[in-house]
């Protein structure tokens, strides 16, 4: 066997694992996005904690939709030998490479001003919804008890929101004692008159903190070991499409 039809069978099987991927986590995503509940129940609190952050249904959905349509590309551009699919193949992993890296810049640039605007995205669902939209209260009690923190920032998150307006208390976990909770007919408090957990945000980042070893070393492996997938398969296929250019 030659070298070409080597790497193209290499090529072929590396993308359609892909391409099996791909389909994998669009189902996955489908399935959070149609019964979120039943993903909260098997994966418990760090799922409810993700799903704060981001819509993890949505996006499950497009990762799969993306890693299908980069598999299918290598797959079948290299099956049928065709330069237009290898070609935007090699385009689309180079996209993905240059956005990973501009990506680790302004996360190490930007951690702060991210820290603030993600703030200023979660804080206002929790004021509108929380109390009214059951999965949004659903998803921060298993949060708040999980990781036993209370709000975004604290407990004065809460404060304005439907559960307050309505029960004129503050949710069970922001009280650690598990005490009576502050009745809301009062002037809005400056300072919590009871023990409060700090955010969930700061438990969130304590945790990972505390973790920081493993996490990094798990993060800093899997990120080495997909660029040089990446890089490879790059590699690969300029040099498929290179030789079909000299057939």
């Amino acid at each position: 066997m030659s070298c070409f039809s080597f790497l193209k069978v290499i090529m072929i099987i590396f993308n359609f694992l892909i391409f099996l991927c791909g389909a994998a986590l669009l189902g996955v995503g489908i399935w959070v996005s149609v019964d979120g509940p039943s993903f909260l129940k098997i994966f418990g609190p760090v799922s409810a904690s993700a799903m704060q952050f981001v819509n993890v249904g949505y996006f499950l959905i497009a990762a799969g939709c993306a890693l299908l349509v980069l598999g299918f590309l290598g797959c079948y551009g290299a099956q049928k030998e065709s330069k237009c699919l290898l070609l935007t193949f090699f385009s689309i992993l180079l996209i993905i490479f240059i956005a990973e890296i501009a990506a680790a810049v302004v996360a190490l640039v930007y951690t702060t001003m991210a820290e603030n605007l993600l703030g200023t995205l979660v804080v206002p669902v929790i004021k509108k919804d929380y109390g009214k939209q059951s999965d949004i209260t659903q998803i921060w009690n298993s949060t708040m008890n999980g990781l036993n923190c209370c709000g975004f920032n604290n407990y004065t998150d809460f404060e304005g929101s439907p559960f307050y307006q309505t029960d004129h208390l503050f949710p069970t976990p922001c009280s650690l004692e598990g005490g009576p909770r502050v009745p809301g007919g009062l002037e809005p408090p400056t300072s919590c008159p009871f023990s409060s957990p700090q955010g969930c945000f700061d438990q969130l980042l304590k945790d990972i903190r505390t973790n920081a070893e493993v996490v990094g070393g798990v993060a800093a492996g899997f990120g080495a070991f997909e660029k040089r997938l990446a890089l490879a398969a790059m590699v690969v296929a300029m040099y498929l499409y290179c030789k079909l250019d000299k057939a």
